[in-house]
């Protein structure tokens, strides 16, 4: 009773609009903004389980990575061949590649010829097939005159489903397009192809890359347009691929960069994500196919099927008397009798209602003008929700571009392949504007390819030839960067020869190994409130250190930093020691202790020769400081007589320190152990307690100091028989001043050094410190583009720039939280516009220039504390290395990496490393604490 009521009510409805009638009876056909938008969620949720290794298994939408991890830059190059398999027939082509000119202009030429494929050949052997595929090969080499001697990069189209594990492998997972050869499936089709060639012989053959026709399409475009990204085809079948930053591919090891995935979208709604949007006739469609509850999206969307849904549409409304005065004809009943071309014609703009009236003659009807009509919109309707369907898939796809990159808005192209969209006279333009509705912050340019799976293949070859070529390039570049076990423990010999050399009087060494006269750190029991003066760049610091009982957590440390300004640093020396007083004098009435009289300690970041812990000649001002009448004299001494001048307050000086004896106190005051201090940051030094019995400077100062003044009361520590050992500044950055680090330095250090203003010395400084390190990356980047490895070959102005480059920006790039956008928009600040594969190299870089540095510093640090465990008569040292410097607390591997090295060269000592908190501030003060607490005993 229920079809009665219907027909007579589309019977009362005859005389109405025939698009009227259509609409209401495809109403489930007519999809809105809001469901399309449902739709590209759906979408992006599935490509993000296809993406993932805990889900992909169970995924409808497999999200397969094609190991195709760049786009053309314009600089591919070279002749290549290339194989096109996957129809009744295949192609061999030779296509050059020109440098610099897009496709438009000429920048790719091709000779082709088709071969065709016997039948038995499709479903019989195998080995069979492949060997016709390189008998054909060979034949095309002869007719072409393409010499079989000389070796031939080969781009291989393979449009079947594939796993690959490398560009140039790929595991046949199933035939379809009525290929049904034996003993292939689960097997590498390019060791195939690569056996055929051999069977068939005469031939030299290197298979560079497989790739199938979405990924083609997208390299084709991407020769002519740098921001194509995106593939798609709409034709027999349908598929998309897209660049999918690396770390989200989890089937792939690394998370640098981006890699080309084949998202296999036909599968979307085979898991019931689509159920809501399919009609009955999609129901139909799929039960009459050869693989029912498989590739529903497809068969929603693409030429294969969309005949047959109008078809389906057109015979139900016959039947139910809608059309045809309810005439069906047994045309109209038979599969396959109207096709998308059938579709496309009708909706011609012109002649689309006479195409539409002839096709359904054919059909052995008899169709009124208003039959015509209404036939004609179901084909709209129809075609029309193919193309909002993959506007929706494409959006969704542009919105996790979008949102990888982290950007308000997109600009990006899309390569388009496909008979539906290059025959339907509509087709593009509704899929076009459907985009741009969707996504109205994104500006998307569509790009039809031309021949995409051919020239696509081999520009993928092409690109993996140049990425290659540049990786070796890039590899001898940095290969000198990349220190092996042999040579770091030369370093650490020579380091300790160095370190020996040093502490004899006689023998003129880089490495200066002053005294200190720093003879014990704290013990715990140091109390009392101390005044400490630190002075090592543009600021100069002052701070209070009040030691209650000698723990820690009772301590108190106040302090100020006052400003050093330009015209006082490069001024006179009386200049600038009464500017320090009048800081001091200012920070004693902000502490109400104007008329105390503090004992202080005096750090002192400069160059100095010390012969008493409170006594420091300066050899050489560095760091802009240019104040006259300061070198060759005593600071303390200086320091001592502008406090009388100012006449307002008197200062104990207890002692002058530099900052990595500072760093070791106060790291010592938190841990006994703590018997080392670094410095890595814009410099690079060391300090340790040596033997006093080592030390032959000390001995003779001793002699010298007893011959002119006796035994004076600041002997008494070196008389004390208790006293075994002091700390030692090394300053170890001269080592490699005598040429002993020639054959690890490189031409780019020898550049640096150079241009530096103390060319020759503090080699080792230059390989090891911040200020240094940004530089050598510099001259490395320039050296890179200038080979056009890099940037496009442009060698700008920022890039010449000395200095700009700053030891920062490796800390910040080599951040693992860092994106590769960051990346860009680090180098974009400095005037460098990058690609994603120059982010890349620019990351690799930096990677080497620090990891050497940092190697190189364990390589002098198990130097260091091999000598003291042997010093010491141990087999086995435990010590604490106080630690300060920018470069060791903010550069995200240094200090993993010298902690590593350390433990390798040096597996006879556990070695920890503390980092300092206020380290020569309060140093100083400690180490005038333990002076004076000495001296009171």
């Amino acid at each position: 009773m229920l079809a009665v009521h219907l027909v007579s009510f589309f019977f009362s409805k005859l005389q109405e609009d025939p698009t009227k009638k259509v609409d209401r009876f495809l109403y489930a056909m007519r999809i809105h903004d809001d469901q399309l938008t449902d739709i590209s969620a759906r979408f992006q949720a599935e490509m993000k389980k296809g993406l993932s290794a805990e889900s992909n298994a169970a995924a409808a939408v497999k999200m397969l990575p094609t190991h195709v991890r760049s786009t053309p830059d314009g600089s591919e190059k070279g002749q290549f061949l290339a194989l096109d398999l996957g129809g009744s027939k295949f192609k061999v082509l030779q296509v050059e590649v020109r440098e610099g000119m897009g496709i438009r202009r000429g920048g790719v030429e091709m000779e082709e010829k088709t071969y065709s494929i016997p039948k038995e050949l499709l479903n019989g052997k195998g080995t069979e097939l492949f060997d016709h595929v390189s008998e054909s090969l060979k034949d095309f080499l002869h007719e072409k005159n393409i010499s079989l001697e000389k070796k031939h990069p080969l781009a291989f189209t393979f449009s079947f489903p594939c796993e690959q594990s490398t560009l140039n492998q790929g595991l046949l997972l199933n035939w379809s397009k009525n290929y049904r050869a034996r003993g292939l499936q689960g097997k590498d089709v390019v060791q195939v192809l690569r056996e055929a060639v051999d069977r068939t012989g005469g031939m030299d053959v290197e298979v560079l890359a497989m790739v199938n026709d979405t990924v083609a399409t997208m390299m084709t475009c991407g020769f002519d347009d740098r921001y194509c990204e995106v593939g798609l085809i709409i034709g027999t079948g349908t598929n998309a691929c897209y660049m999918e930053e690396l770390r989200h591919v989890d089937l792939v090891e690394g998370d640098e960069g981006r890699m080309c995935v084949n998202t296999e979208w036909g599968a979307f709604g085979d898991d019931g994500a689509l159920k809501d949007f399919i009609t009955e006739f999609d129901r139909d469609v799929d039960a009459a196919s050869n693989n029912p509850g498989k590739q529903l999206f497809e068969k929603m969307v693409s030429g294969m099927y969309l005949g047959e849904l109008v078809r389906l549409v057109v015979l139900k409304m016959a039947k139910l008397g809608l059309l045809f005065d309810g005439h069906v004809s047994n045309a109209l009943k038979t599969k396959g009798k109207i096709t998308t071309a059938h579709v496309a014609a009708m909706e011609e703009y012109k002649n689309g209602l006479k195409n539409t009236r002839d096709i359904l003659t054919e059909l052995d009807l008899t169709p009124s003008p208003d039959d015509c009509i209404a036939v004609q919109h179901v084909s709209t309707i129809v075609s029309f929700r193919s193309s909002n369907l993959v506007a929706a898939g494409l959006a969704a796809i542009l919105t996790r571009i979008k949102q990888n990159r982290n950007l308000r808005k997109l600009r990006i192209t899309v390569g388009m392949d496909g008979t539906l969209y290059k025959m339907h006279p509509q087709y593009p333009k509704r899929l076009h504007k459907v985009v741009r509705r969707l996504l109205p912050e994104c500006h998307v340019r569509f790009v039809l390819s031309d021949s995409g799976s051919s020239k696509g293949a081999a520009l993928v070859a092409a690109v993996a030839q140049r990425l290659a070529s540049q990786r070796r390039k890039v590899d001898e570049t940095l290969s000198p960067f990349r220190l092996n076990q042999e040579q770091l423990q030369l370093v650490k010999a020579r380091m300790r020869a160095g370190l020996e050399a040093g502490l004899k009087s006689k023998i003129s060494s880089g490495i200066k190994m002053l005294p200190s006269f720093v003879y014990h750190t704290p013990d715990g029991t140091e109390r009392g409130k101390y005044l400490a003066l630190d002075l090592g760049g543009t600021n100069f610091r002052t701070l209070l250190v009040d030691f209650k009982k000698g723990l820690q957590q009772n301590s108190r440390l106040y302090h100020k930093i006052y400003t050093i300004p330009l015209e006082i640093m490069q001024g006179t020396g009386e200049e600038l020691f009464d500017h320090i007083v009048q800081c001091i004098s200012d920070f004693l009435d902000y502490m109400g202790m104007k008329n105390a009289h503090l004992p202080a300690g005096f750090t002192f970041s400069f160059p100095c020769e010390q012969t008493a812990i409170d006594t420091g000649t300066l050899v050489s001002w560095t760091k802009g400081y240019k104040a006259t009448d300061c070198e060759g004299h005593d600071v303390v001494g200086m320091l001592r007589e502008a406090i009388k001048r100012r006449n307002e307050f008197d200062l104990d000086i207890v002692a002058v320190v530099n900052d990595t004896v500072g760093t070791m106190m106060s790291c010592a005051y938190e841990d006994p152990q703590c018997e080392i201090g670094l410095i890595a940051g814009t410099g690079s030094n060391l300090c340790y307690m040596e033997e006093l019995k080592n030390i032959e400077k000390t001995k003779q100062e001793e002699g010298k100091m007893e011959r002119e003044e006796g035994t004076p009361e600041r002997q008494g520590d070196m008389q004390d028989d208790k006293i075994r050992r002091m700390c030692i500044n090394t300053e170890w950055g001269g080592l490699g001043d005598d040429g002993s680090l020639d054959d690890i330095i490189t031409p780019y250090d020898v550049e640096v050094d150079q241009n530096s203003v103390n060319a020759g010395k503090q080699r080792f400084e230059k390989l090891t410190s911040g200020m240094y390190l940004g530089e050598v990356v510099r001259q490395v980047l320039l050296d890179l583009t200038r080979g056009g490895l890099l940037f496009r070959g442009h060698v700008t102005e920022p890039l010449k720039t000395p200095g700009i480059f700053q030891t920062k920006y490796l800390s910040q790039i080599e951040s693992d939280r860092l994106a590769l956008l960051q990346v860009r928009s680090i180098l974009q600040q400095l005037g460098l516009d990058s690609t994603c594969d120059d982010s890349i190299i620019v990351k690799e870089v930096c990677g080497a220039v620090s990891r050497r540095a940092a190697q190189l510093c364990g390589a002098g640090m198990a130097a260091v504390v091999d000598k003291m465990r042997e010093n010491r008569g141990l087999d086995h040292l435990n010590i604490t290395v106080g630690v300060d410097g920018a470069l060791y607390k903010l550069h995200p591997h240094f200090s993993k990496v010298l902690q590593e090295t350390t433990s390798v060269l040096a597996p006879q000592c556990d070695v920890t490393f503390l980092p300092s908190e206020e380290g020569s501030g309060k140093g100083a003060a400690l180490i005038t604490a333990v002076a004076r607490q000495k001296q009171d005993m």
